[in-house]
């Protein structure tokens, strides 16, 4: 599964911020830890400003804030602010479709839409930064 650019960055920028919901980091600070671009990070973060996940701080050593709950907002929620897996409904039908191989394998496709749905839905930030830790803790034990 390949999510859009602008997905991977707000999900990037929205597990920073809630790391430690108490720090306020600035577009640039966020894009230089994961290598990508500010200014398009910057327009991802004011669409999670408008969808009540970040609050943006302004003047000399503004920036943003994590300002939602990270024990129920999901992976999903974030990913539906840029994009809906699976509801390529724009996308022009194939003339295979109509094949019962075409047919089948739609199915399994949506099948496998509605499977990735589930799983994003049901791991809250809060869940992903936990095992972000444990793996850290883990790996410092095994180097020590």
């Amino acid at each position: 599964m390949r999510l859009q650019k602008a997905t991977h960055y707000g999900l990037y920028a929205v597990l920073e911020l809630a790391r430690d919901p108490s720090r306020q980091l600035s577009a640039t600070d966020i894009a230089d830890i994961y290598g990508i671009s500010s200014n398009h990070l910057a327009k991802v973060l004011r669409d999670l400003g408008r969808a009540g996940l970040v609050d943006s701080v302004r003047g000399a050593g503004g920036g943003y804030r994590f300002s939602g709950n990270s024990r129920r907002i999901t992976l999903m929620d974030v990913i539906n602010i840029f994009e809906e897996i699976g509801s390529d409904s724009t996308a022009a039908a194939d003339p295979g479709d109509e094949t019962d191989i075409g047919s089948a394998l739609l199915l399994v496709l949506g099948e496998i839409d509605d499977i990735a749905r589930a799983t994003f839905g049901s791991i809250t930030l809060d869940t992903l930064l936990k095992t972000m830790r444990w793996q850290q803790e883990r790996e410092s034990k095994l180097v020590d």
